[in-house]
């Protein structure tokens, strides 16, 4: 049982670089007194944590991944734009970092304040909380000068001042500081012509100019590695990157390969590089999909508007959304007309009408006219952020080839690693040639990081779970997605599944003397006082003809049966066929082919004729099960309805499997039954008594419009209601458990192929380099192309 005591928080992990060092910190957190769960996607660079004592833990974890990967730094996420603000000012007169890192801590210690730093060096204090943190300065400085008398407090001018304001012979230096990524092109760009320059005076026959120029060009290209991995050395991390291509590049010097060394390196950082950036903007391009939360809203006040942070507006706020704004919050229109792109949502590309008293959905896009609109929704519960949360929350639950390739991760690199040791010394006792087995062994441990196997894994699920939202479909974890690839049979619902869920009249079917206008008339007089679903349709038929409704002289509504009145002094009997046979009606040989619901009509104890109601099926409906027949997986429907209601339904849409008159617990043993016939299962529903069975589904999948229930039960919701999405997030199931054992498959092979190639002699460092960070940006790549499919069905 889960521990009542324990809180669940996210962190971000920011600079986190390596997918193999994000597994070992989640196994070394994990392991900590206190934690009863943690999680680390790497997609999202997102530490999930559940423990008890949070503020207690969060410094031994700001430890164990500083200790694993240098430059990590474990911090709050804060999940409301708005909701947080940072600021930084200056203290003054500050002469003491003892002091100020005490100041630091009491800051920190301020319920308001998520976040402070202090930098002695410059005099800086960075402050994040929940409120403009002008609010707390009195605080801030109370504490500081109880610290340290003298200190005080302002606010950082960032406004740069003007050249005329400036006193005459003052000089201005430049403040450009060049950002990591410039740094890292200039130390690349420069290593490169240094190993050029090497490489030309070797062929020269300057050997000592060579080696120096060499030895330059390694040292500004392998620093950061190498000083890294003496780093973890110290902390017990030997198996890590850096220490892995340390030894192989000093190694290659050792043995006088000297452009070997600095080609490899040169390569490696170039490799890094590029597969950094493709990580980062594979991240981006999946969280630019699916966060759609705005920054600010117009508020209007009386004639005036006013922008506001998101975050701040507050239900029952008026705000103004102009053509071609995304609607920031849910809410429901009070002025204007427009169009509205539901597709952002609910990946539906034709645009709804809107206009009073219609509900928007945020993330939505408003098309054409202007809109003042009524907040129904903070933004912490509007549809943006669920969504969001969604997408995260799925990226965190990892799918079991993630976790095996997790495990496979901790076995392979001391494999590997061994392997390259004994082939640096068994075959050079025997063949007595060092120099060759020796850099044999280098090319092995180049390739011995498991970088591209555990990068490209959650890599791809992630991407999948992006396809899906982008497309309306919600899945709520990597294991559902793998759950959905090995699906056999799509079990559905009728009811709202595979039809509209709304009663609409049919046909019309008088009888004797009675035109279909006359019975029409007739049975919505009888109906205008039920507030039945079926009641409602006949109304509603005899409303769009332009028929009179009369009101009937008087009503006696009979439970489970229908209606008896009388109107106009004749007797009128409006129900199913046991009102008929209840007041001896004959209707021998009446049938109506189990069209729909039936509900038959009476005047002065004669047969009138039959009003035939049935729920509509999806226009989508019948296309998506030939769409599902077609990847192999049979279609099934279990339903509540009558035995030729479903019949007729399932005819339509082209369903053979059907089970009809279940009730709820009728329908999981069904379900069990077509598992032990189909194996693996999917159940596709949207009524609350389908929360059952959807949990006990191999999938579980709801349709958007359905109730919460089904939706909170469901492994994926179906966000348009459309059965189209059934075979579309079948199809990027399979897609993304394709590509990740793609991804799997195409890095053993290659570095197997490159361990083969250098036992024989083929291979060099530079193929190993491919087969390490070349390999690790091709699956990358590779991970992310789904989101670019268009057709997915």
């Amino acid at each position: 049982m889960p521990d009542a005591d324990c809180e669940k928080k996210v962190y971000i992990l920011k600079n986190l670089g390596c997918a193999n060092c994000a597994a070992k910190m989640e196994a070394k957190i994990k392991e900590l007194p206190g934690v009863e769960y943690a999680t680390i996607t790497f997609a999202t660079n997102q530490l999930r944590l559940s423990a008890r004592d949070h503020a207690s833990l969060l410094p031994r974890i700001q430890e164990i991944c500083a200790s694993i990967e240098s430059q990590v730094d474990v911090v709050p996420r804060f999940k409301m734009p708005g909701a947080f603000t940072t600021k930084t000012y200056l203290i003054e007169n500050l002469g003491c970092a003892h002091c100020a890192s005490k100041m630091e801590e009491k800051i920190n210690a301020l319920p308001e304040v998520s976040n402070a730093t202090l930098t002695f060096a410059t005099h800086q204090l960075r402050v994040t909380a929940k409120r403009d943190p002008d609010i707390l300065l009195d605080r801030i400085q109370k504490i500081c000068t109880d610290i340290e008398s003298g200190v005080t407090l302002k606010a950082k001018d960032t406004t740069p001042k003007s050249a005329d304001t400036l006193p005459i012979g003052d000089v201005v230096p430049p403040t450009r500081v060049l950002s990591q990524d410039t740094k890292t092109i200039l130390a690349l760009c420069t290593g490169a012509v240094l190993f050029v320059a090497g490489e030309v005076l070797e062929h020269m026959g300057m050997e000592i100019p060579s080696f120096l120029v060499l030895l330059t060009a390694y040292v500004l290209l392998g620093e950061r590695i190498v000083l890294t991995a003496l780093r973890n050395l110290t902390k017990g991390h030997v198996f890590d990157e850096n220490f892995l291509m340390s030894v192989a590049t000093i190694g290659a010097i050792i043995i006088r390969e000297y452009p070997e060394a600095v080609g490899v390196m040169l390569f490696y950082r170039i490799g890094e590089y590029f597969e950094h950036k493709a990580v980062e903007r594979s991240r981006s391009q999946i969280m630019d999909a699916v966060d759609m939360r705005p920054e600010t809203v117009t508020l209007v006040i009386g004639d005036d508007t006013k922008t506001i942070a998101a975050g701040d507006a507050v239900v029952g706020d008026i705000i103004l959304i102009r053509p071609g704004d995304r609607i920031p919050l849910d809410s429901v229109v009070i002025e204007g007309e427009s169009r509205i792109d539901t597709s952002p949502v609910t990946g539906e590309p034709v645009p709804v009408k809107a206009g009073f008293g219609d509900e928007l959905t945020s993330g939505c896009v408003n098309t054409s006219g202007l809109l003042k609109v009524r907040v129904e929704k903070i933004l912490e519960e509007s549809m943006v952020t669920r969504i969001l949360d969604s997408v995260e929350n799925a990226a965190a639950n990892k799918p079991k080839i993630d976790r095996f390739i997790t495990r496979f991760a901790r076995v392979y690199t001391p494999f590997v690693v061994f392997l390259a040791l004994a082939t640096a010394i068994i075959p050079s006792l025997i063949t007595g040639d060092w120099n060759h087995w020796v850099y044999t062994a280098l090319t092995f441990l180049v390739i011995s990081c498991p970088c591209a196997l555990v990068l490209s894994v959650p890599l791809a699920f992630f991407s999948g779970i992006g396809a899906g939202s982008k497309r309306g479909i919600l899945f709520k974890g990597g294991v559902s997605l793998e759950a959905m690839k090995g699906v056999n049979a799509v079990i559905m619902d009728k009811t709202g599944t595979l039809t509209e869920g709304n009663f609409v009249l049919q046909t019309v079917l008088p009888a004797g003397h009675m035109n279909a206008d006359d019975l029409l008339e007739l049975c919505a007089a009888c109906e205008s006082t039920s507030s039945h679903p079926i009641a409602n349709s006949i109304v509603t038929a005899a409303q769009g003809k332009g028929l009179p409704i009369k009101r009937p002289d008087s009503v006696e509504e009979i439970a489970g049966c229908g209606i008896h009145a009388f109107i106009n002094g004749s007797e009128i009997l409006c129900g199913n066929r046991k009102l008929m046979e209840k007041f001896h009606i004959p209707m021998e040989n009446i049938s109506t082919e189990g069209l729909g619901a039936e509900v038959f009509a009476a005047k002065d104890k004669t047969y009138a004729g039959c009003l035939v109601i049935a729920d509509t099926l999806k226009g989508d409906a019948k296309s998506a099960v030939k769409k599902i027949k077609d990847m192999g997986i049979t279609p099934a429907m279990l339903t509540g309805d009558a035995q030729e209601t479903a019949l007729a339904v399932a005819k339509a849409a082209g369903i053979e499997e059907v089970r009809a008159r279940l009730l709820p617990q009728d329908k999981l043993n069904e379900l069990t039954r077509l598992r032990n016939t189909y194996g693996s299962v999917m159940f596709v529903g949207d009524g609350i008594n389908d929360a059952p069975v959807l949990a006990g589904a191999d999938v579980g999948a709801a349709m958007g419009s359905g109730a919460d229930a089904a939706i909170e039960a469901a492994d994926v919701v179906f966000m348009n209601s459309s059965m189209e999405a059934v075979p579309q997030a079948l199809s990027i199931a399979r897609a993304t458990s394709r590509i990740s054992w793609q991804n799997v498959i195409f890095a053993l092979i290659i570095k197997v192929l490159v361990m083969i190639l250098g036992l024989f002699g083929f291979a060099s460092m530079w193929m190993a380099v491919f087969a390490d960070t070349g390999v690790a940006i091709l699956c990358v790549l590779n991970s992310i192309r789904i989101l670019y499919r268009k057709n997915l069905s």
